[in-house]
């Protein structure tokens, strides 16, 4: 800690903002199967994406660095914009925002206080790690929605994306204390199995426990080796 405070400060090249759409890997499998009626389903997603924009928020209130205060805050208005997109989609099926999100604040709000990290570094493994996981599960999940909805939310999550921004002020961070890798990876493996979690617990299931199971793994499977590769991408090991 003490390296990158007493460090001589350097510019951080803030890298380009994204869409997901440029993302290398391919989507073999979806969850049209379990996607729940359209108000659960955008009640939590909605919910989720805010949850996401107060760790960023809280991210830039510990920052070390005027830079990365602003490169924060960037990312945090795409995820506070996504938000807002999935709110206005709430209005237009005729629901109220806050009573569709309600039901879901509780197990969401439990993970967030799971994952909420120690320090600076881990609040923003947090932000880089599990957005990019629960953005690109609720894009799948959104395949089973009726058409027109299906392609809204399609094109929210195809969106720019923050997470360059974060990978680039973690480089950073680890470059100018390698010492933080270790803590840094450890923290990546185990928020993966809390935002399984609330991932799995956003899914309609049938009666058939065991037979879902079966469907359900390998979507699973691919969005764990997305994780894994946010991860490598910092050098980290999964």
């Amino acid at each position: 800690m003490a390296n990158w405070f007493s460090r001589k400060p350097r510019r951080i090249e803030v890298p380009r903002l994204r869409s997901r759409n440029e993302d290398v890997a391919t989507t073999k499998v979806d969850l049209h199967e379990f996607t729940p009626e359209i108000m659960t389903f955008l009640g939590r997603a909605a919910y989720v994406q805010l949850t996401q924009f107060e760790n960023l928020s809280r991210a830039i209130s510990s920052a070390p660095s005027t830079a990365a205060k602003t490169a924060i805050g960037r990312a945090a208005e795409l995820s506070l914009s996504k938000h807002r997109m999935l709110v206005d989609e709430i209005t237009r099926a005729g629901g109220t925002p806050a009573d569709v999100m309600e039901p879901s604040t509780a197990d969401v709000d439990r993970f967030e206080r799971a994952t909420h990290g120690a320090d600076w570094f881990e609040t923003l493994v947090t932000c880089y790690l599990t957005a990019g996981f629960l953005d690109d599960f609720f894009a799948r999940l959104a395949i089973g929605l009726p058409a027109e909805p299906a392609r809204h939310i399609a094109t929210i999550y195809a969106g720019e994306s923050g997470e360059a921004v974060l990978a680039g002020l973690l480089e950073e961070a680890i470059e100018a204390n390698p010492r933080l890798a270790s803590r840094l990876a450890m923290w990546g493996r185990r928020l993966v199995g809390d935002t399984m979690l609330v991932a799995r617990a956003s899914l309609q299931y049938s009666e058939n426990h065991k037979s879902d199971e079966a469907r359900i793994e390998p979507v699973f499977t691919e969005l764990i080796a997305a994780h894994t590769r946010r991860m490598d991408a910092l050098g980290l090991t999964a």
